[in-house]
């Protein structure tokens, strides 16, 4: 089950709840494999909807193996997402999110 104090997110891949993180070393993967010059660059491509499929394929790719799941781009894109390409770019700005504030932090109290 997906920890959101951790900063984790759960995607249904192939039936199954998969763990998504962004660790330290899911970040500098994520960040070399977009030739991104900055996390708030990669961050703003997808808070400003600039974002492409492979970035979504990219941060998916990341996500599920800071959780513990080694898979590669090409593996995962032969995979069904539960709820298709909408639950799976959702689940994506989640972890992003999570990755980067607290849980419960922007919500009123």
């Amino acid at each position: 089950m997906a920890n959101p104090w951790r900063g984790e997110v759960a995607l249904v891949v192939d039936g199954k709840p998969r763990t998504m993180r962004l660790t330290l070393a899911a970040l500098a993967e994520l960040e070399a494999r977009l030739e991104s010059e900055s996390l708030i660059e990669l961050i703003g491509r997808f808070e400003t909807g600039g974002f492409r499929v492979r970035d979504l394929i990219a941060l998916l790719v990341a996500g599920l193996n800071g959780g513990g799941w080694a898979v590669s781009e090409a593996e995962f894109v032969n995979r069904g997402i539960d709820g298709g390409p909408l639950a799976a770019a959702e689940a994506a700005a989640r972890l992003l999110k999570l990755t980067f504030t607290v849980p419960g932090e922007d919500e009123a109290a």
